[in-house]
């Protein structure tokens, strides 16, 4: 085990805290919220792959084509604790296989009204100090991504002829 270093991100959902969790783990809206995601990030690129197993063992892969290549984001499911709690493995290069870092998601009611307060926790090898203010961004991209699908945002509204 190598020395670890943790990203830490907090999200306010209008949505309750099982809208949430069935949002991350549903694989109809993974490459829903996938591509939010990738948009929020101010990426230009499309989910090529979006997998998703949701059980405690279960692994997912999500991919995109981006300007600079092909971007894949992999793990395993460690604890679904529906609706409070999402724990995985995240690995982004095959140099974590053996290390992983761990990402865990504690979904909270909103203590003031409706709605949920997520908390996400990504612990990772030390070797990616440097790039913890970015991932931290990308962390928030991805659950502001989920609040566009649970709010269906990321649908382009119909217009009438």
């Amino acid at each position: 085990m190598s020395d670890r270093i943790e990203a830490k991100v907090t999200h306010r959902f209008r949505a309750n805290p099982e809208q949430v969790f069935d949002a991350f783990v549903d694989p109809a809206l993974a490459e829903r919220w996938q591509a939010a995601w990738l948009k929020r990030s101010g990426l230009v690129g499309r989910p090529t792959r979006s997998e998703i197993d949701p059980r405690v063992g279960g692994r997912f892969i999500l991919a995109d084509e981006r300007e600079g290549g092909e971007a894949r984001h992999w793990g395993t499911f460690l604890a679904l604790d529906r609706p409070t709690r999402i724990s995985f493995s995240w690995i982004v290069d095959e140099s974590e296989e053996d290390d992983p870092g761990v990402v865990s998601m504690i979904i909270e009611p909103e203590p003031d009204g409706p709605g949920s307060v997520v908390t996400l926790y990504n612990t990772m090898d030390a070797q990616w100090e440097d790039w913890l203010p970015q991932t931290e961004k990308g962390w928030i991209a991805l659950l502001g991504g989920i609040e566009d699908v649970i709010e269906r945002r990321d649908i382009a509204p119909v217009l009438n002829a």
